[in-house]
């Protein structure tokens, strides 16, 4: 079967997030412009230029925490959340509420014909796993790497590796609901959401499956990763200045008194499937994926170009769907809130798309969730589509004359039927996803 001849439709939604873990409370939380960021309270944050980011407090981890599930599927679950770190636990969640919203089950599918595709960060070990060992290789007070083989080692799980490789959430969601066609993980970053979505739609189109269950998970809030992002990346700085609501105005898109990004930690999943087959089986249709794009743009000095790239997967997306930059009616931007990304990417949608096209971040409710960001995102927009009215972007009061693109800052904006999504990393990498409402 050719690549065209396929329709791409999303059947099926899950998230867990700052600002809700089902569709209903992220919908109800954008709608009513909430915060889900606050001070940080998993671990301690004196030593940080910034404590504060978007926890997913909500989210205990348990098997609660994964919606209904069957009987068979729920005890192997339980059985296997002792292989699971935060992160793992947060897309494998997602996922099952987003086949539980689809309808699927073994019953409905073929287990060849089903497949997942999952984006993540590298997941870095939680401190606690080595804690014992490193406590029993002290000599005089300090670190002894020669006593680690003796005495060090076996304190250390015997499975704790399978806790922290990215490739896990694919495989844990593969393995408890018998998925047994393509299979594949991404870690791009902020980039991977996207990137899953688009070679999911490009499996499904050359008939290779029927279905595909795509996710992303991610965090930056982490003992170690958050050290790492203070280091490498802007954060936005948390001034209280007698206001004890800053934590929730820290994150400022496209603000002219942005100060930087805040961290946050989530997880998304969409079921992408067969448009004649969702028929068949009489499935809600949410939507469909009609374009997508990929690029990478740096220096020699690896210093990212964020507005060519990310013109580049506008350019991509537009043409892999087949319209014009008219027929978009939003953007879902990136929106990290740091001085240079936000300007490089608003040059990049007007530059592409014009000034007058609204442009929503939902990063201004709960802060980047890393992997899990795009894909948050995306669902964000697809209720809004489906809602037919935007959400609007938090603490965007003073424009930035640098960033000439249309935000939308006030209620009652209607959605379209077609919206774009944008992620980009660090490292210049950016992807895109164009949707367009069922028809």
């Amino acid at each position: 079967m050719t690549q065209n001849k396929r329709r791409v439709v999303i059947t099926g939604m899950g998230v867990v997030s700052p600002i809700g873990n089902s569709l209903d409370a992220l919908w109800s939380s954008l709608s009513a412009g909430i915060s889900g960021v606050d001070f940080l309270k998993r671990f301690p944050a004196d030593h940080l230029p910034s404590g504060i980011g978007g926890e997913a407090d909500s989210f205990e981890g348990q098997i609660e925490d994964f919606g209904e599930l069957e009987k068979d599927v729920k005890r192997t679950i339980k059985k296997g959340l002792k292989l699971m770190c935060r992160e793992i636990k947060m897309g494998v969640a997602a996922a099952q509420h987003a086949i539980a919203n689809a309808g699927l089950s073994p019953a409905v599918y073929a287990p060849e014909r089903i497949g997942t595709m999952f984006g993540s960060d590298y997941i870095i070990t939680e401190p606690d796993e080595f804690s014992q060992g490193m406590w029993h290789c002290l000599n005089d007070r300090e670190f002894d790497f020669d006593l680690w083989g003796k005495n060090g080692l076996h304190h250390v799980e015997p499975l704790w590796l399978l806790k922290y490789l990215p490739n896990m959430p694919a495989s844990h969601v593969a393995i408890y609901n018998d998925l047994r066609g393509p299979s594949n993980s991404l870690t791009v970053r902020e980039a991977s959401a996207n990137l899953a979505i688009a070679e999911a739609t490009t499996i499904l189109r050359r008939g290779i499956a029927d279905y595909m269950v795509v996710g992303a998970t991610g965090s930056r809030i982490h003992p170690i990763r958050t050290v790492h992002v203070a280091l490498q990346e802007q954060l936005a700085p948390c001034q209280l200045n007698g206001d004890i609501h800053a934590p929730t105005k820290a994150c400022r898109p496209f603000d002219a008194d942005r100060k930087g990004m805040v961290m946050g930690e989530g997880a998304g999943a969409i079921i992408l499937e067969d448009y004649d087959t969702a028929r068949a089986r009489r499935a809600t249709i949410l939507g469909e994926v009609i374009g997508y794009g990929s690029s990478t743009v740096a220096d020699r000095n690896f210093v990212a170009d964020y507005q060519a790239a990310i013109v580049n997967v506008l350019a991509g997306s537009l043409e892999s769907a087949g319209i014009s930059a008219s027929q978009i009616d939003h953007v879902n931007a990136h929106g990290l809130s740091s001085l240079r990304c936000d300007r490089e990417e608003a040059q990049a949608i007007n530059q592409l798309l014009g000034d007058q096209v609204p442009v929503v971040a939902v990063k201004s409710n709960m802060g980047n969730l890393g992997a899990g960001s795009g894909m948050v995102e995306f669902i964000a927009s697809v209720l809004a589509v489906n809602n037919n009215r935007l959400f609007r972007t938090l603490n965007y009061d003073r424009p930035d004359a640098q960033c000439p693109i249309n935000v939308v800052a006030d209620d009652g904006i209607a959605a379209g039927e077609t919206f774009v999504n944008i992620n980009t990393t660090p490292q210049g990498q950016a992807s895109a996803v164009i949707f367009r409402a069922a028809n």
